[in-house]
């Protein structure tokens, strides 16, 4: 029997947190409900969650708060935002602070399964491959755990941070690495500097790939990039 996914449940309006506990437990997860920013922390730190609802406006400390507080203990751990305001600003704040997605009240609690299950699969899909160390590039060598990059008779020794870019383009291979996600993962932070780096990085990627033309290295505005490769 498989466990159940635990999840952290924070949520102020004790009705709807109430109705939101059971039908999550229905469907085979394992909730722990907390009424108010600091209750959830407190909860965060008592326990092992594999994913946190957090609803924004809350008394005490709001959700955007507690999920820099949470991503400060655990900079993986997947957050979705609840909020009964669907202003630009706030979403985006919410995109910045690492949240996999935003959801609007009133919603459809059948949606909102389908998007905790689609985002805990997709995470359980990068941590497995994550622990790839070679991968091939449209017929050249990549090993991520000595850094070395072989494009033809060129073999080339990359620093730590190419390596580990290189290496999420792979694991994401044809489709989209999350600009947060590297940013995160690779320089533990995603301010305006640490962005700008890692263009700087893309851009030195791209360099090696100049004469392959299978190989291709695209910005997707706002949102990350994407390594294709022409099989």
């Amino acid at each position: 029997m498989l466990e159940k996914k635990k999840l952290l449940l924070v949520e102020d309006d004790s009705s709807l947190g109430a109705v939101l506990k059971d039908y999550l437990n229905m469907n085979d997860f394992q909730v722990t409900h907390a009424i108010d920013g600091e209750d959830g922390f407190e909860k965060f730190k008592a326990e092992d969650f594999d994913l946190c609802i957090l609803d924004v406006m809350m008394p005490k400390k709001d959700g955007f708060t507690l999920a820099e507080e949470i991503k400060a203990v655990n900079k993986d751990i997947p957050l979705i935002f609840l909020t009964a305001k669907a202003m630009k600003e706030d979403q985006l704040k919410g995109y910045k602070l690492g949240a996999e997605d935003y959801v609007t009240k009133p919603f459809d609690p059948e949606v909102l399964i389908y998007k905790i299950n689609a985002i805990l699969q997709r995470n359980t899909n990068t941590d497995e491959r994550y622990s790839q160390e070679k991968f091939d590039i449209a017929g050249h060598s990549f090993n991520s755990r000595i850094r070395e990059l072989k494009i033809g008779t060129e073999q080339y020794k990359l620093s730590p941070k190419e390596s580990e870019l290189l290496k999420l383009l792979c694991i994401f291979k044809n489709d989209l690495m999350p600009r947060e996600l590297a940013l995160n993962r690779i320089w533990n932070d995603d301010n305006y500097f640490t962005s700008r780096s890692m263009d700087v990085y893309i851009a030195k990627l791209r360099k090696y790939f100049a004469d392959e033309p299978k190989v291709e290295i695209i910005n997707i505005h706002g949102e990350g990039f994407r390594l294709l490769i022409q099989e």
